[in-house]
């Protein structure tokens, strides 16, 4: 119950009070609360497929051929091999001494007695023959290992790498792979030949060791 114009019954409203804001309830703008691309700083982003467990990340590569493979082998063995192989082979002259034989001969039989044999010229060059195969060996391994590739690889652009994530395969796995060579050598060489009809162009020593000759 009011009196009169009593000021005090009356509340005075404040401005605005019970009205609506200019756009409220309205739809907010496209893209609003939409994550933008890429994510936000911080936040793990997902960039696209993901492969099942047990499937290998690394895409199927250009396999090398096994006449390619077969020609870097030779090339390679032609450099270390060839230089090895002329210490070898230098003249008899220079590697053994002339043999001294003397013949006795009695009323019943005949002895002959020689002198010579080989000189140390002769083990001298043995020797650094030797050095240029084993060292040469190495190096090919070491190359092979850390690069992927040989001289002779490299001539003929292909690359030996690791087949589940296209890495070389370091120089420990590289020699451990020349010692496997020896199951391809099994059975008539057949390890050698597999490449020719393998889908990955894979020797037995590639597939224990899990690497493979691509194109590059």
């Amino acid at each position: 119950m009011t009196y009169g114009n009593d000021p005090y019954s009356q509340q005075p409203q404040q401005p605005g009070y019970g009205q609506q804001p200019p756009g409220y309830g309205q739809q907010p703008p496209p893209g609003y609360g939409q994550q933008p691309p890429g994510g936000y700083p911080g936040q793990p982003q997902d960039y696209g497929y993901q492969p099942a467990p047990g499937y290998a990340a690394y895409p199927a590569p250009p396999y090398a051929s096994w006449g390619a493979r077969v020609g870097a082998y030779l090339i390679d063995r032609l450099i270390v091999f060839v230089p090895a192989a002329i210490f070898y082979g230098l003249d008899s002259s220079s590697v053994f001494k002339d043999a001294d034989c003397v013949t006795e001969q009695t009323d019943t039989s005949y002895s002959t007695n020689c002198s010579g044999g080989l000189s140390g010229a002769g083990v001298a060059l043995i020797v650094v023959g030797a050095l240029i195969a084993l060292v040469g060996g190495l190096w090919l391994i070491y190359r092979e290992g850390t690069t992927g590739q040989t001289p002779g690889r490299k001539m003929l652009n292909i690359k030996l790498i690791r087949e589940a994530d296209g890495q070389v395969l370091g120089f420990g796995m590289a020699f451990v792979r020349q010692l496997c060579h020896a199951v391809d050598s099994l059975a008539c060489y057949l390890g050698w030949l597999w490449p020719i009809w393998d889908a990955k162009r894979q020797t037995f020593a590639d597939k224990i060791i899990s690497s493979i000759v691509v194109k590059v």
